[in-house]
Formats: structure tokens, sequence, C-alpha cells
């Protein structure tokens, strides 16, 4: 028998197969009947007790960094009456569904594939579909859901936490006039700007909760797999959530027009 050629790339590819495949079985699995809703309810709950706290706290120092930056920016270049909407624009747009998501994959995503991999290595996932019950739409389909949902609530939370911290940090402590910060925010923003944040807060929410299961759903065996498969799931969701980022933001820019000032 001849040797077997291996083509080096054919392992990531695999994965990633398997992702969308996973990903399609999620999307399919939502609309099956029975839903699992007091799961749900549970795993809601659990990614907001382990998020909304750190979320909040790391949205203010956010907001603060790019308030304070722009606002330096600005007064070099004497356009210190854009700041308000430069800050808020790149909170809402960029800082707040990425902070929600990253938080989100780190925190709850991380808590779900080591859960999903301990079923695995136990066995339950096999003993699961031996007794005809499907695994992705009784335990990953609440758990995706979840994220997603507190994804966007959490989006709409960092925004405004984001938005008031660098409001202070630019009135307080550079001395700006409220007035041209709230005029030029009202100037520049549009309703589009909040939409393109949710869209990328729930996708955001669906490829970490996706991951998460995948990575559980297939560790290398034993304990010490179930932790390598927990921080691979922290790391490909982080490197998916720039590249889809990237993606949206140039999609929204191509089809949105800026307003008129």
């Amino acid at each position: 028998m001849g040797a077997t050629v291996s083509v080096p790339g054919t392992g990531a590819l695999t994965q990633v197969g398997r992702l969308a495949t996973l990903s399609w079985e999620v999307l399919r699995a939502i609309f099956k009947r029975p839903f699992q809703f007091r799961e749900w309810i549970q795993q809601c709950w659990f990614f907001a007790s382990v998020t909304i706290l750190p979320t909040a706290l790391v949205a203010i120092p956010f907001g603060a960094v790019i308030a304070l930056q722009l606002g330096s920016l600005t007064q070099q270049i004497g356009a210190q009456s854009f700041t308000g909407a430069a800050s808020a624009l790149a909170i809402v747009q960029q800082a707040s569904p990425l902070i929600t998501a990253l938080l989100v994959a780190g925190a709850g995503g991380s808590a779900v594939c080591a859960d999903i991999g301990a079923r695995k290595i136990r066995e339950e996932i096999d003993a699961m579909e031996v007794l005809g019950v499907n695994p992705i739409q009784r335990l990953i389909v609440p758990r995706v859901l979840a994220a997603i949902v507190v994804s966007v609530l959490l989006n709409g939370l960092v925004s405004v936490v984001g938005v008031l911290g660098g409001y202070f940090f630019n009135v307080v402590m550079q001395g700006g006039t409220p007035g041209a910060y709230l005029a030029s925010f009202n100037a520049l923003a549009q309703v589009p700007d909040l939409w393109i944040s949710e869209i990328k807060a729930f996708l955001y929410g669906f490829v970490a909760g996706v991951v998460a299961a995948f990575r559980g759903l297939n560790p290398a065996g034993g304990p010490k797999g179930v932790g390598d498969a927990v921080n691979q799931a922290v790391v490909i969701t982080f490197l998916l959530l720039f590249l889809i980022n990237v993606v949206l933001t140039a999609i929204y820019l191509r089809i949105v027009p800026p307003k008129a000032m």
C-alpha cells in the first residue's frame, strides 16, 4: 500500500467545517420543540451574573481613555467641538460591542466550554444521544441564545456607561464644554450607529456561544483536555470577533452614508 499523503492545512479546514456545521445545527434546533425555556432562563441569569459588573467596570476606564485621547488630539488640531461626537461614536460603534463580547466569551463562554467538556468526558453527551435526546437542542441552544441575549443587553449598558464616562472625563478633566459635547454628538450621530452596534453584539454573542460549545464537545480527552479546550475557545473567539468587526465595519461604512452637518 502506498504511503498516506497529508495535505497541509486540512486539519484546520476540517475544524472550520465542523464549526460551521455546528452553527447550522444550532440555528435549526432553535426552532424545534420543545424549547428548553427554564434552561435558557438559568443560563441568561448565569451569563448576566458573571459579566454585568466586570463589563460596567471596564466600560468606565475604556470610555475615559477614548475621551481623553480624542480630547487631546482635537485640541491639537483645533477641533474641540467634535470631541463629543468622535468619542461617543467610537464607544457606541466599536468599543461597546467588543467589550461586551470579550467579557461574555471570557467569563461566560469559558464556563460553558468547561461545563460541556466535563459532560463530554463523563460520557453524558453520549448517554443523551443513546436515550434519543438531542444534546444540541437540550444543552447548546439555551446557552447560545443566553449568550446572544446577554450580549445585546450588556451592549446597551456599556454604551451608556462608556458615553457618560467619556462625557465626565472630557468636561471635568479636560475642561470641555458640556453643550459642545452634546451638540456635536447630536449633529453627527444617527440611528444606524446604534443598530450596527446591536447587530455586532448579536453576532458576537452567537459566535462566543457556538465556539465555546464546539470546543466543549471536542476536548482532547481527560481533565487536561477540557482545560486546553477552554483556553482554545477563548482565543478562537477573540480572533473571530476582531475579524467579524472589521468586516461589519467595512460594510457599514459602505452602505450607510455619513450624516450631513
